[in-house]
């Protein structure tokens, strides 16, 4: 029989400090990766033995007995009711902050320690080599030994969305303490460094979503000008590949081809500066960003970008604030029902209205003049104007749409499934249904007067939410009846 080699980790400790917990996370977890790191080299370089080496993430675990009373008003913070609730831990260092705020909920609330130990679930070994450039894991085949045989391998059939999806089933009567497992968030922390050629440490708490590249020079040249002021709390600016300036008048190096969804950061040191992602176009890279950033727990998200105006009154430039969805972008239909109702959040909703009102000076009755409230329709045909009109129009009368794109829907739809605050606030670029087409030379003169506008009510409404109690932003309406504690 093979002999499993692990490293001799500390054993399971209760802590009643919130701070000195997330540092036994953090203790535990660099030992197990530095574990395999090492295990790894040493493979690499001599060969296979026949030893299998393995380490375990680290586990927060919490008993109680009685059920926690606590302020009705919190929708995370503690559990639904007594038992043992547990979630493995990955990149403590990444996640410090969030999780000491948890830990610290969960003492204040419950009365009881939480104990923290390794836990039961095997790090992959692609995942524990991932912060190191110095270390590459060769393709199945490349080497004279099956890399599964000598360390544990990432294993999509225990990385899911069960949790969120609300059809996790616990085992041994132990619940979730966390929406995502140790082995989910890795999996989306990978895809990320991928997808927007960025580190996920550099992501904020407050995220845009854009469907044009337009906007992305506008953010720089946004950014730089709070660089410049000494006061505006922004530190840095982040672009593709990771380029960094902290000087405004400093060129940002890009590389020459961009990543499939160009990210921009704008960062603070709390983090809580805002990330604008460029999506492109369709339902598809929507549900890919949001499913992969919600792992970092942001605190809002919206999106900003351009749709077609259904309404004969409406005007080139008008913008659209969602207060429903239509959804026919099919892309989250096994996740999420269609006739799961997407709610409107009302903290969202008033940001953006303001942030619409401070930025074009119109208040009142008069801000109907640019701006309309309806349902946005979604979907994943961006032709859709060839098909016969009696089909889709008439779908789109019944629901009685103001605006069509498609990702609008999939960013909120993926908002409520994992529980992150979300809003749209879109900007009429053509007009199908009344012959204004988005040709090149109308499409260039829209692009030049309003993206600058449109972003900075982006930007303005972001500012606002910032300034918000985490305990308010984050509704109970997004929250089950049986929830986890963590936000």
């Amino acid at each position: 029989m093979t002999p499993t080699l692990t490293p001799d980790a500390p054993a399971a400790e209760q802590f009643t400090d919130p701070a000195a917990a997330a540092e036994r996370l953090v203790e535990l977890y660099d030992q197990a990766t530095g574990y395999l790191c090492d295990a790894f080299r040493a493979v690499m370089a001599d060969g296979a033995t026949e030893a299998r080496y393995r380490a375990f993430y680290p586990e927060i675990r919490l008993t109680t007995t009685s059920y926690a009373q606590v302020d009705s008003r919190l929708s995370f913070g503690h559990v639904a009711q007594p038992g043992t609730h547990a979630t493995t831990v990955t990149r403590p260092d990444l996640f410090r902050h969030y999780l000491t705020q948890q830990i610290a909920l969960l003492i204040r609330n419950h009365g009881v320690p939480v104990t923290i130990g390794p836990s039961t679930t095997p790090i992959p070994v692609h995942f524990a080599v991932a912060a190191n450039p110095d270390i590459t894991v060769p393709q199945e085949g490349a080497t004279d030994f099956t890399l599964r045989d000598v360390f544990d391998v990432p294993d999509l059939s225990t990385t899911n969305d069960d949790i969120v999806n609300g059809t996790f089933t616990p085992e041994n009567g132990t619940g979730p303490l966390s929406l995502f497992t140790a082995q989910r968030v890795d999996y989306s922390l990978a895809r990320l460094a991928h997808y927007t050629a960025t580190d996920p440490a550099h992501f904020q708490n407050h995220v845009l979503f854009t469907n044009y590249q337009f906007y992305v020079s506008e953010f720089e040249a946004y950014a730089r000008s709070q660089l410049a002021d000494p006061d505006s709390g922004y530190t840095s600016f982040v672009g593709t590949g990771n380029a960094t300036i902290t000087d405004p008048e400093a060129p940002l190096d890009q590389p020459l081809k961009l990543p499939q969804m160009p990210t921009y950061h704008l960062k603070r040191e709390d983090g809580n500066g805002i990330t604008l992602v460029n999506i492109g176009v369709g339902p598809s890279n929507a549900k890919t960003a949001t499913d992969h950033i919600a792992v970092l727990r942001p605190h809002a998200w919206l999106m900003v970008g351009h749709c077609a105006g259904l309404r004969n009154t409406q005007a080139l430039g008008d913008f659209v604030l969602a207060h429903a969805y239509l959804r026919e972008d099919h892309v989250l239909d096994d996740d999420l029902p269609v006739w799961t109702p997407i709610p409107a959040l009302a903290e969202i909703q008033i940001a953006l209205e303001q942030a619409v009102a401070e930025v074009t000076k119109l208040q009142g009755y008069d801000l109907k003049r640019i701006m309309r409230t309806g349902t946005v329709a979604t979907i994943d045909n961006r032709n859709w104007e060839l098909r016969d009109q009696s089909g889709p129009v008439q779908r789109l009368s019944q629901s009685r749409a103001v605006a069509l794109d498609m990702e609008s829907a999939t960013i909120a739809a993926n908002g409520y499934r994992f529980r992150v605050p979300y809003g749209t606030l879109l900007c009429v670029s053509d007009k199908p249904l009344h012959g204004e087409l988005k040709l090149p030379g109308m499409a260039s003169d829209f692009y030049t007067t309003q993206v600058s506008r449109h972003l900075a009510i982006g930007i303005r409404a972001m500012e606002t939410l910032r300034t918000m109690p985490l305990e308010r932003l984050h509704s109970r309406k997004l929250r089950s009846f049986d929830e986890t504690a963590f936000l």
